[in-house]
């Protein structure tokens, strides 16, 4: 176990090191502080801060991407000019993240280690094709987040495994992305249901390529099948139709406090319609502000 219950790492190495003997990695710490006050976890009883490493907290571009360090925060992801241009369903899915002061704070490598089915970011990461890098005095793997993701909460990352960056692959000129979440208000709410849609036209403006994920409708994000039909096609009413009857299908969602399974299922379906119609607008190259909620007027309690 470590020497000292709370280190501050000053680079990966050292984060790793703190790791290797038991420390659990900690950067904005909002999930952690949050599940600690809700009774769902203890907090750990040794941490390792890895908020002050620089390696953590860039966004690059190289031949084959995008690579974002887990330790952005979602204040910068909905403002980054590579993220808002060419991933713009990361920007919306940051700007929905809790308070101001949440998004501040909280980081993309936060997120996606917590696990959640709810998670705003993870619908966006499935759709855009993204890779998770995992770390460790062992050595380093790059994982699909369907293969990290395990369960409500859980992932199969290693104890002394760190997620130090998301790979985001090289987007098409003509491809679009959103994301789209019911919210019963406009700040301090986690998805009720939520759906992110990635489009690619072809100069005809007919799909060549669709990927639609669902937040909050299963044990993991759900991304979702059966989408070839779609192929070759005009996004047009009926093809939404049919986007909204998949999406409810292919949902597994529960009944709490928060919403009924029915009630889920349903407005899901037209989540992820309105997902993929902002997508392809997108993609068509028209200017939707991040996030798509607030442009669109999704989830607003002052509309008529």
């Amino acid at each position: 176990m470590p020497t000292e219950p709370f280190q501050i790492a000053g680079s990966i190495e050292d984060a790793l090191s703190a790791m290797a003997t038991g420390a659990r990695p900690v950067a904005g710490g909002t999930d952690l502080v949050v599940g600690a006050r809700q009774g769902k976890s203890p907090l750990p009883s040794n941490l390792v801060a890895v908020d002050r490493i620089v390696e953590l907290s860039t966004i690059e571009q190289n031949a084959e991407g995008v690579i974002v360090g887990a330790g952005v925060t979602h204040a910068t992801l909905m403002t980054d000019p590579l993220i808002t241009s060419g991933y713009t369903a990361l920007a919306d899915a940051a700007a929905l993240v809790g308070s101001p002061a949440t998004r501040n704070v909280g980081t993309l490598g936060g997120n996606v280690m917590n696990g959640s089915p709810a998670m705003d970011t993870g619908a966006p990461l499935i759709v855009l094709g993204a890779m998770i890098d995992l770390r460790s005095q062992g050595g380093s793997r790059r994982v699909a987040p369907s293969k990290l993701w395990t369960g409500p909460g859980s992932t199969s990352a290693s104890d002394d495994e760190l997620c130090v960056a998301v790979a985001l692959p090289k987007r098409s000129e003509r491809s679009g992305s959103a994301y789209v979440r019911l919210e019963y208000r406009r700040a301090m709410e986690i998805a009720v249901v939520g759906a992110a849609a990635s489009v690619e036209l072809n100069d005809e403006g007919v799909i060549e390529q669709v990927a639609i994920a669902l937040t909050a409708v299963a044990p993991t994000i759900v991304a979702l099948e059966g989408l070839t039909d779609l192929v070759g096609r005009r996004v047009d009413e009926d093809v939404l139709a049919a986007v909204a009857a998949i999406a409810s299908s292919q949902a597994q969602p529960i009944s709490d406090l928060r919403a009924g399974a029915d009630y889920r299922a349903h407005t899901v379906g037209v989540m992820a319609r309105r997902a993929v119609d902002a997508a392809a607008r997108r993609a068509a190259g028209e200017t939707i502000e991040v996030p798509v909620n607030r442009a669109e007027g999704v989830g607003r309690t002052d509309r008529p």
